[in-house]
């Protein structure tokens, strides 16, 4: 085996495992960052469900009543214009979604399924949670899952949530007596979930990885392509010529030209080394020989 293939060898060995580690925490890198990416589009999103909800409560509400007027209307509910609002978004992005997810809601359309009903268990578990995030499958993909609890932390909510006598009677007359009622002041009874696909995030950060990997690759082969005309023309070829030189010599041919190598370094020095000891050797047969 050359000298050439075995420092190949060693070369491509030493890329294998540079490679390897590189591309391993290139992966994690651009999987956190789409994870990130993902979960600052959720924050937004509840950001803004939040601002709806305040909007609603201290400026729709005061205008429009709670329902004791004898008509009740579903817009001065903050849940309810929160989603209303979400929905006419989801529309053009219906991967996307946002509910206020209650075990017993008034609207039965916002009753927990079976993981959400999960994180607001969780959130009962430890009040002093303040966010889940998760992830979970979807027939659209992977989706990351921002959560928050949602406490009653107004006394005025059990106007309407504590029996159905105390509540409005056109609430009661739209949503019915059995659901939405029972509720108890710093009670978690539901949580905001706000769910975001990841599929174009981390197809992003795929495509990111590969080009990293393949622009780690080309260098790697373009290095390695000047490694080794520099290593042929600095060292392969002036050791073969001395190898070759040595043969001639061996066989008694002292009329061979002398080693010439312009350069002053190892191999220059070798060459050199070389010549003298040639001569030597001539020197030493035509004394023997006279």
């Amino acid at each position: 085996m050359g000298l050439g293939v075995k420092f190949n060898l060693v070369l491509l060995g030493a890329f294998a495992i540079g490679l390897a580690i590189a591309a391993a925490l290139a992966y994690q890198v651009v999987q956190a960052n789409a994870r990130a990416e993902v979960l600052a589009h959720a924050r937004i999103m509840m950001a803004n469900a939040i601002a709806v909800r305040e909007y609603t409560a201290t400026e729709i509400r005061p205008l429009l009543g709670t329902g004791r007027e004898g008509v009740f209307l579903p817009h001065v509910v903050p849940s309810f214009a929160a989603q209303s609002n979400f929905r006419r978004m989801a529309d053009e992005f219906p991967e996307y979604a946002y509910k206020e997810a209650a075990l017993n809601p008034t609207n039965p359309a916002d009753r927990a399924t079976d993981w959400e009903a999960d994180i607001i268990r969780a959130f009962r578990q430890d009040p002093a949670q303040a966010e889940i995030v998760t992830e979970r499958d979807t027939p659209s993909g992977r989706s990351l899952v921002l959560a928050r609890p949602l406490t009653v932390d107004d006394a005025s909510c059990l106007d309407c949530h504590s029996t159905p006598e105390a509540a409005p009677a056109a609430m009661v007359a739209t949503y019915g007596p059995s659901n939405g009622f029972g509720w108890e002041l710093g009670e978690t009874v539901g949580a905001q979930v706000v769910s975001v696909p990841m599929a174009l995030p981390l197809e992003r950060a795929w495509t990111k990885f590969l080009v990293f990997v393949g622009t780690l690759t080309v260098v790697f082969v373009t290095v390695a392509v000047l490694i080794n005309v520099l290593l042929n023309a600095l060292v392969i070829r002036p050791v073969v010529k001395l190898s070759r030189m040595a043969d001639t010599v061996s066989l008694g041919k002292m009329d061979a030209p002398e080693v010439t190598h312009a350069s002053q370094d190892e191999i220059g020095a070798l060459a050199a080394a070389f010549n003298r000891m040639r001569r030597s050797l001539e020197t030493a047969l035509r004394m023997l020989g006279g």
